[in-house]
């Protein structure tokens, strides 16, 4: 029963206020989107106004083929996870996933049925008779999401729904999500400013800025091709680097710049949008330590996460840059330590003046 999803020119306005000036994106039947950007982006607005809970503007929102824009909530056929779980406390955890089946007339040996599998489902067996306050938080949003699992939606979606859980918590919600999306195949649109969250449950990204669209795609292709500096600064952990550089003029048709006092020549094609003075980007693991590196910096900070170092070398600029690059575990390094790092060109990018990114070409020979 799981249905498309289409926003076609979307808009929100509280009075004078634009939040949504125009929002258009196509969900397929069975896909998982999160919208993902930072708060105030119009993310959980675009939620609401799916669900009927925000009246919409301007522009139509349809689902499964059927315009949906001024229905009721309850005539969507959609079923809300919230971020606050909402669970009656008077009730035990198979009465709450059960109570909204029996307000509508549904059979018993129905209603039964579908709780006793979204139970087993999310492993809520051995817990159907306890009362929500004898849950963990865990347990608790595993309910909130069997109360909308057992109304066989033809869309779920999600606002923020781990972020009240502790570290250990989320990620195992997280991956109880994405396999419950794999075995009801149903469209799911998740709300998160958590990019870990993206990367890891999203068939596709929204990343939105501003009550637009910044960039649509793949988790890898947008964590390794940001279309603009804003989706490379947002999309990452820790977040791209971004080096100040000086246009260097070349006839070889790609970018110089002077990094370090000497000239670099990229890999990104010097194609006519690249004006003015443009920055480079580079993530923490194409940032390497090299004896004869361009870059050279003091060590204000060593992050040891276990598979992996990460060193925040301040390069002691008029800006006060300060970078992270990844580092061999096996690396002695110390607080103050001066060390010299070198981009890797394949993971360099270049953004022109107005924060579009530009991205190296094939390896040259």
């Amino acid at each position: 029963m799981t249905a498309s999803i289409e926003f076609a020119g979307v808009a929100k306005r509280f009075g004078a206020v634009e939040i949504i000036p125009d929002f258009s994106l196509h969900i397929a039947a069975g896909e998982l989107i999160v919208l993902l950007g930072p708060s105030g982006c119009g993310k959980s607005t675009l939620l609401r106004m799916l669900a009927g809970l925000e009246s919409v503007s301007g522009g139509r929102i349809v689902l499964g083929g059927t315009d949906v824009t001024h229905l009721p909530p309850g005539q969507r056929g959609l079923a809300m996870v919230f971020q606050q779980y909402a669970l009656y406390p008077h009730m035990s955890v198979f009465d709450n996933m059960a109570f909204g089946l029996r307000n509508i007339g549904l059979a018993s040996a129905e209603v039964d049925r579908r709780v006793t599998e979204a139970a087993r489902m999310l492993e809520l067996d051995a817990l159907l008779r306890r009362l929500p306050g004898q849950l963990s938080g865990g347990q608790r949003q595993r309910v909130a999401i069997g109360r909308a699992v057992v109304k066989e939606p033809k869309a779920f979606l999600f606002d923020e729904p781990l972020s009240n859980l502790d570290a250990k918590l989320r990620n195992r919600t997280r991956i109880e999500l994405a396999r419950l999306h794999k075995r009801l195949g149903s469209t799911m649109v998740f709300v998160t400013h958590d990019q870990v969250e993206a990367m890891t449950l999203a068939d596709r990204i929204v990343v939105m800025n501003g009550g637009r669209i910044e960039q649509l795609g793949r988790p890898m292709e947008i964590y390794q091709k940001p279309r603009t500096k804003f989706v490379a600064g947002f999309v990452g952990s820790p977040a791209m680097n971004f080096l100040p550089a000086e246009r260097v003029p070349d006839e070889q048709g790609f970018v110089v710049v002077r990094l370090g006092g000497v000239p670099l020549r990229t890999r990104v094609a010097a194609t006519p949008g690249i004006g003015g003075e443009p920055s480079l980007g580079v993530r923490p693991e194409g940032l390497k330590l090299a004896d004869d590196g361009l870059l050279s910096g003091r060590v204000e900070l060593i992050e040891r996460l276990g598979e992996r170092s990460l060193a925040h070398v301040g390069l002691g600029d008029e800006q006060g840059t300060v970078v992270v690059a990844e580092v061999p575990v096996q690396r002695a390094l110390a607080l103050g330590d001066v060390v010299r790092l070198q981009p890797d060109l394949d993971q360099l990018h270049v953004f022109d003046a107005s924060g579009l990114a530009h991205h190296a070409e094939v390896a040259a020979a």
